[in-house]
């Protein structure tokens, strides 16, 4: 007998106004750009056709509004389910910081976290480790509860990176090898019998040419 895949389409948010100023944004928020908001409304296009059975997203405003507009884009109504623990790292007194004032400040973390992700801790911040085990659980139990259907997961760059390092078995400090994750690029990902096949990984093939500076 064939065993139905389960699938599962990994999302991050669309561009956002601190995306723009390059600001670390971590728990706190900021408003989706014009721009962030088409992507999510292309993605939603190119997804019109596309069994989706459950609708997921990190309960940071910016993600709900990215899911909502991906229904949107696709036509249909999804009830979006807001789960904390598909949210950003929390990056502690770096949160609302510009990047390059974290560089500047404390430039042994900042060059951790990019290139020793598993060595990384500001103060009051979660590690890189802690974001993938609360993540990683959360994604288990829902494989367990969608098995055989596909989910929608609307998160962050940094969950999307070690979720996709759990289904890849990447170290966590090999996390940010390409490929870069834009805003609302997609990644599929089918699991049979614990087996994850991924058909796509940051894929950006529903931007349109508006989007060409954002990347």
């Amino acid at each position: 007998m064939t065993v139905k895949p389960t699938t599962i389409y990994l999302v991050r948010h669309g561009e956002t106004e601190w995306n723009v100023t390059k600001r670390f944004q971590g728990h706190l928020d900021s408003e989706l750009t014009a721009l962030g908001r088409n992507q999510a409304l292309w993605l939603g296009e190119s997804l019109a056709g596309t069994p989706i059975d459950a609708v997921y997203a990190s309960s940071s405003a910016r993600t709900m509004a990215t899911a909502a507009l991906i229904a949107q884009g696709s036509g249909r109504h999804m009830h979006v389910e807001p789960c904390d623990e598909f949210k950003e790292i929390n990056l502690g007194l770096w949160e609302g910081m510009e990047i390059e004032e974290a560089k500047g400040q404390d430039p042994v973390q900042f060059q951790r976290f990019w290139e020793e992700p598993d060595a990384f801790r500001v103060e009051g911040s979660e590690t890189f480790r802690e974001v993938a085990e609360r993540a990683s659980a959360k994604l288990s139990e829902l494989l367990t509860r969608h098995a055989g259907q596909s989910v929608l997961i609307v998160t962050h760059t940094v969950v999307v990176k070690v979720l996709m390092a759990f289904f890849e078995g990447r170290e966590m400090n090999d996390i940010w090898q390409p490929p870069y994750i834009h805003p609302t690029c997609l990644s599929h990902i089918e699991i049979v019998e614990d087996y994850p096949n991924i058909i796509l990984h940051g894929d950006t093939s529903h931007f349109r040419e508006e989007s060409e500076e954002a990347s």
